[in-house]
Parts: C-alpha cells; structure tokens; sequence
C-alpha cells in the first residue's frame, strides 16, 4: 500500500499501455470503466493495468479513509457512480439497510471456490447474498519503544497520561474507537449498554485531555505520523503498521493484553452500480489465486482466498503482525452490528468529536 502519488503514476502508465499494448482490439476502442470505492493505499496499482489486460475494463479507485467518510459520501452523492463498494464488516448490514448495495449474483463469480470456509457465511452477511471477502486484518498500537515487550502492551500507554511517552493519535473511525475504549474500560467489545459507553467516551475524552494527543487520523496518516517521528504512537490497522515496519524495523505493533478485534473487508455490489457486469469481473479478479496472492503481499493483509496461500511464502505466513499469533487471536472478537443502538455509538461519537 502505497501513496496516492503512485496511484497518480500507475494512471498514468495505465493510459499509456492502453494506447499501446496489443490487447484486444474491442476492448482498445471502447473500454468500460469499473468504479472500485477503496480504502486508499490498498491495491497494488499494478493491477490497474493488469485488471484491464485480462478484463478488458477499465478501472477506476475512488478512494476514502474512513468507513464513516465513505458512507457519508454515499449518502450525500448517492451510490450511482460507483460499481463496487469495499466496505468493513461492521457496517455491512447499516449498507443493506440504506440500500446503499444490492445481492451478488454468485453464479458470475466462479473464483468464490477459492474463499477460505472460515469467511463463507459470515456473521455480518449470513448467507454471501451480499459481499465477497477481500481482505481481514486486525487493529492495534504501532509504536516507537524497543524496551516495551509487544505481549504486554495495555491501552493505558495511550489513555492514561502517567504512561504515556510521546505524542500518540487515535483511530478516526467511532465504532472501532468506541469498542477499544470499552475492551480497556473491561467491557464487552459489543456493548451496546448505555452506561457503559458512556464510560468508553469519558475514557476517550480523558485521553484527548493529555497534552500529547495529536488528534484523530485514519490509519494511513497515523501511521505515517509514527514513521515520520511526530507521533510516539498511534492506533492503526495491522496493514499499515507492517509497511511502517518494513520502512523502519525499530517499530513494534501490539495487540493490547485488554483485547482488541478482527475485521473483514469485502467487496460489495452498488444497488445502482452503472456497470454491474464489470463489478462482477473485478471481484472474480480479486479472487483469483495469483492475483489474492500478489495482493495480500503488497498490502500486507492475511488473505480469505485459500487457493492463494500455495504462493505465499512461509516468511508471510508466519508474521505475526499480519497473521496473528492463537493467544492473540483469543483475546480479539469480531464487531457485531449494533442494530438500532447504532444511534447511541453516533450521539457518543458527536460528543467525543465536539469536546
């Protein structure tokens, strides 16, 4: 995952390849765009061109940083200009509700074969009526302290300003927010009592009182603030925190002993998708066995495709930032969709946003 600037060079090269390569003749004429709404920094921007090499189509990257931005960029847009929708999990069924994507029609997908069983009918989508996995991961602490043993990390180094040793950030998304100040609090990551988050936010504005909070930052931009040494720590997704370490080795990344939780991205249908077909062929591409591969190396994200892992080297397979350790995974829950306690975890959000 890599910055927007390479994804402006790849267009680039992708336009001219286009004009150039010996590629079908039809598909060189009259080239369809797919627009693929994303997280930024996660594609290789390789399989631009690629994509359209093998399909035919064009694609396109809308890019977003925060799942509350993309939904908010749907509901005030609308949905019509975009084709597939990369959404997290916890908001799949608030999507189904707004209508904001429709049910894959799973006979175009043939790749669905190579998904792991572990992600077929998954809690946020019981029956893949509506998504296709992308990619998992998990979310933690990416640090810069080579005396703090990564097992040990608790979320007090961030919430409480005795520990604390530099400037840090938190996680600009308010459900995963929220459900880590209530894991550090002691509660249940899926609370949804009202005393209880209301606890999570007074935690959280305590931490926003400590004289080194930055602020909030998507993933990427807390990341980067680590790299670049403004932050001491920041709140990140898995990803992210193992480009930073390749970048700079001294870098630790943590899952908090209190606990943290798990995620699946997926691929999903736009209700109004203007190219419904080309959506089909983007996620039969993703799931290929190479192309998941070759994915899940650049981006640094444990993978759902199981046909992929035959060319995934044992070095990958073993990192336990990307794929965690079984005591890790033991103290992480998947988020839950709060169903109509959702607005609680709004008016939470406003309040830490506003004070």
């Amino acid at each position: 995952m890599k910055r927007s600037s390479i994804y402006r060079i790849a267009l680039s090269a992708f336009f001219i390849v286009s004009l150039l390569c010996g590629c079908n003749e039809k598909y060189q004429q009259t080239p369809r765009t797919v627009t693929v709404m994303i997280y930024s920094e996660y594609i290789d921007p390789d399989m631009l061109t690629d994509f359209q090499m093998k399909t035919g189509y064009q694609l396109k990257l809308e890019l977003y940083e925060a799942q509350e931005d993309m939904l908010d960029r749907l509901r005030n847009e609308g949905n019509n200009k975009f084709d597939v929708i990369i959404a997290s999990d916890v908001i799949i069924q608030q999507m189904v509700h707004l209508e904001l994507i429709a049910p894959i029609n799973a006979s175009k997908i043939p790749n669905r074969v190579n998904i792991a069983d572990k992600f077929k009918n998954p809690p946020y989508d019981p029956t893949n009526a509506y998504t296709m996995p992308y990619h998992w991961g998990t979310t933690g602490i990416l640090y810069r302290d080579t005396t703090l043993d990564a097992n040990k990390v608790s979320y007090s180094m961030l919430f409480d300003e005795k520990q604390t040793k530099g400037n840090f950030s938190l996680l600009d998304e308010s459900r995963s927010m929220l459900s880590m100040a209530l894991l550090a609090k002691g509660f249940s990551a899926n609370s949804t009592n009202p005393d209880e988050i209301d606890q999570a936010v007074e935690y959280i504005l305590q931490a926003k009182r400590d004289p080194h909070f930055l602020g909030f930052d998507g993933s990427v931009s807390g990341k980067d603030k680590v790299l670049s040494g403004m932050d001491w720590a920041a709140i990140v997704f898995n990803g992210e925190a193992m480009n930073a370490i390749d970048e700079d080795p001294t870098l630790q990344f943590a899952i908090p002993v209190e606990g943290s939780f798990m995620w699946v991205d997926a691929m999903t249908l736009s209700s109004r998708a203007p190219n419904v077909e080309g959506a089909y062929a983007f996620m039969n591409y993703i799931l290929n066995a190479r192309v998941g591969a070759k994915l899940a190396k650049y981006i640094h994200y444990a993978t759902p495709n199981k046909a992929s892992l035959e060319f995934i080297d044992d070095e990958f397979k073993n990192n336990r930032v990307i794929n965690p350790t079984s005591e890790e995974i033991d103290r992480m829950v998947f988020l839950r969709d709060p169903g109509e306690a959702s607005e609680l975890f709004d008016r939470a959000w406003v309040t830490i946003k506003s004070h």
